[in-house]
């Protein structure tokens, strides 16, 4: 998402800050983006497609279709995935669609780092493999392969890996936020 970022953001004719302030982000951490020195986080990339008013896919690099039926195959995908670890759009890239799917591996890390996330819609998150450790506002759940949640995405939350292993898991957001 490097490149594509800064490309995007000089088409819609926004400097660095604007951005920064449109998405609710500082200036710093759009930045490292942009220099592939962050991977933003679903919530972020979210708040990044709102504040450029585009489809959350063409961050992603991802090319919009009409079809009224889409198909990602695993190999394409796994392909175009530029950082292991980042998120993997595999559905939503339809114009119009208000729902997203993302697989991706949640880190271990806390604190200052990896931030709770919030945004407009609803999220289900499905445990594909490992445990996760799901942080919502004042909770903690966790979650292990087969697990599945579902619960109102402007509750501040985060979720961490908490097996030896990296988990996986299907991130699913559905809402007007999915597509301006």
């Amino acid at each position: 998402m490097t490149i594509k970022l800064k490309l995007l953001r000089t088409q819609a004719g926004m400097t660095l800050e604007e951005l920064a302030q449109a998405a609710e982000l500082t200036r710093s951490y759009v930045s490292k983006v942009e220099r592939g020195l962050a991977n933003p986080s679903v919530g972020v990339a979210l708040k990044l497609a709102k504040a450029l008013k585009l489809p959350v896919d063409e961050l992603f690099g991802q090319v919009s279709t009409t079809s009224a039926v889409t198909i990602t195959r695993a190999a394409d995908a796994k392909a175009k995935q530029q950082d292991e670890g980042a998120p993997r759009l595999v559905a939503g890239t339809a114009p119009g669609q208000r729902v997203v799917a993302f697989v991706l591996q949640p880190g271990r890390e806390k604190g200052a780092k990896h931030l709770k996330s919030d945004h407009e819609g609803e999220e289900l998150i499905y445990v594909l493999s490992g445990e996760v450790s799901l942080e919502l506002d004042d909770k903690t759940e966790d979650l292990v392969a087969g697990d599945c949640v579902h619960f109102n995405a402007s509750v501040p939350h985060r979720l961490i890996c908490t097996s030896k292993k990296p988990a996986q898991v299907l991130l699913v957001i559905a809402g007007p936020s999915v597509t301006p």
